[in-house]
């Protein structure tokens, strides 16, 4: 059987180890990603880059129009199949939906690419030299709508790596690509050059494409036994209803990933303007709005990749969960999800607020970003909490919910960030404050509606632990700071390096840290947890 369907393992820790690899793809991707950054804009240079960057507010909202959140939407209801062991019913799903998304790539695609010379002829595009870099772009829309039936089936079934190796493989190619197609058409014009760029995309998303192929065909040849062994008379649901179910799922999705460029824009349209009412010229509002959304906002973003990918591990495991009517299991499951994201959520926080200096002046040259970082860092925690309790939402079959929730917090960051923004003592602080407020307020109500439909409520001393041993290691990197500040930059490393070891040391001594949650956590959490046992900090 294949690696979702083996039964042995722990579910919890299964889902912490699709976490744990997508984490690690996560982090590859970003890496990847930043390195070529930096070595396409010294080919490009700004003109270059500029050009590039024309057609991808376009593409990002064909591929969320074409198909945000229908990976979602097919892994919840895949997972529902599978836990009634319905493999027939769950491969209809996978067939359903990718003759769907087919014909959703393909419409979009050709929009795409047949509209570009309209999008410039009408001035949506204001520089008609993108227009290779658009047309480049249209194939990739057709290849990542059609790949995402692949990755929501083989989601379902709680199976990550695929997920993870794609993308992996994905930027690997689309960074190759990208550079020797830049390179490659220099010599005649940088039109030429930002649109070679753009194939890259396309390349990326073809061979991410094959290689969940290559995975699907292993998975489907491994259940070739069970589906022979089903009742071939039994009664499957109509493609009509498939789809239904699935748009129904995924469009309060779909919504939820353009919240994200519409919050965006919103700063842009706000934060600007009233940093001018609080006393500052055109040219200082601006550079504080970069501070913001070019630096802070990045970093916690950076931070919460772990809740980011458990998320999309907790929505099969959740869905799986609920289908079984296993309610004390959900609440199992939900509980080791919170506290894990606590655990790592608050010493990011604590590690970003007191370093934020630091890295301000090491990551981006620019020491005075750092009170717009260290406002923002508390924002790692709610974020985290937020992206939990939404993947727990979407397990539960409410998909509309988080997406609601996300409104109202939208709301009330636009009332605080217009006033709070304006206050010349506050400035972007203010700003930072009222997108720290946005992800409090989104994730409690989202607490309080697993609170109604699981039971379940966050133990006060699973917060106040993780609380307090962060609290000694933001002490301790206060203390190194300070003992090693003549050291300039390689005080930062050596502050995380001691960091790390006082943290989990508190944690031990105050108990926020047991053997069950260690022996959860895969690969690495029994060979830590015999260790602490050989070292008798742990009880065996």
């Amino acid at each position: 059987m294949s690696e979702a369907a083996a039964a042995g393992g722990n579910k919890e820790q299964k889902f912490l180890k699709g976490t744990l690899i997508l984490t690690v793809s996560s982090i590859v991707v970003k890496v990847i990603g930043s390195l070529n950054w930096i070595i396409l804009s010294r080919v490009l240079g700004g003109e270059g880059i500029g050009l590039y960057q024309m057609g991808f507010p376009i593409y990002l909202m064909a591929i969320t129009v074409s198909s945000a959140g229908i990976p979602v939407a097919i892994s919840i209801i895949t997972a529902e199949k599978l836990a009634r062991k319905d493999y027939r019913g769950a491969k209809r799903i996978f067939n359903v939906s990718l003759r769907l998304l087919f014909l959703s790539g393909l419409v979009f695609s050709s929009a795409l690419f047949f509209g570009a010379g309209w999008l410039i002829d009408n001035h949506f595009i204001r520089d008609a030299r993108a227009y290779y870099s658009i047309i480049a772009l249209a194939p990739a829309v057709f290849f990542v709508t059609f790949l995402a039936s692949f990755r929501g089936y083989l989601q379902g079934w709680q199976i990550m790596t695929p997920t993870a190796v794609s993308e992996c493989v994905e930027q690997i190619m689309r960074v190759i690509t990208m550079l020797f197609f830049a390179d490659l058409f220099l010599p005649y014009g940088l039109t030429y050059a930002a649109g070679g760029a753009s194939m890259g995309a396309g390349v990326g998303a073809f061979c991410a494409l094959l290689v969940l192929m290559w995975f699907y065909r292993r998975l489907k040849k491994r259940l070739a036994a069970e589906m022979e062994a089903q009742d071939t008379k039994a009664e499957q649901e109509s493609a009509g209803h498939i789809i239904k179910r699935l748009l129904k799922l995924a469009f309060p999705v779909s919504l939820s990933s353009i919240m994200l460029p519409i919050g965006a824009n919103l700063d842009l349209l706000i934060v600007p303007q009233r940093l001018e009412v609080a006393g500052f010229d055109v040219h200082h509002a601006t550079e504080l709005f970069g501070y913001l959304t070019g630096m802070a906002v990045p970093l916690v973003n950076l931070a919460t990749i772990f809740t980011a990918a458990m998320t999309v591990s907790l929505v099969p495991a959740v869905s799986e969960s609920r289908t079984l009517g296993a309610k004390e299991e959900i609440r199992a499951k939900v509980g080791l999800a919170f506290r894990v994201a606590v655990l790592i959520t608050l010493p990011c926080f604590m590690g970003l607020f007191f370093l934020a200096e630091r890295v301000a002046a090491l990551i981006y040259n620019a020491p005075g970003a750092a009170g717009a970082i260290s406002a923002m860092s508390i924002g790692i925690v709610f974020l985290g909490l937020h992206q939990i309790s939404t993947g727990i939402l979407q397990g539960l079959g409410y998909t509309a919910i988080p997406v609601i929730n996300m409104l109202i917090a939208c709301v009330v960051k636009v009332l605080l960030g217009w006033h709070l923004t304006a206050v010349p003592s506050l400035g972007i602080i203010g700003a930072s404050l009222a997108t720290v407020a946005d992800f409090a307020v989104a994730m409690i109500i989202n607490l309080c509606f697993i609170y109604k439909f699981t039971g379940y409520l966050l133990p006060p001393l699973a917060v106040l632990r993780p609380l307090f041993a962060s609290c000694v290691m933001g002490a301790v990197i206060w203390g190194v700071l300070r003992l090693c500040d003549a050291w300039g930059a390689w005080a930062l490393p050596v502050a995380m390096g001691a960091a790390v070891p006082v943290y989990f040391a508190a944690l031990l001594v105050c108990g926020g840290l047991n053997k069950d949650d260690l022996g959860a956590v895969p690969f690495v959490g029994p060979r830590l947890l015999s260790l602490g046992q050989r070292w008798g900090c742990l009880q065996k």
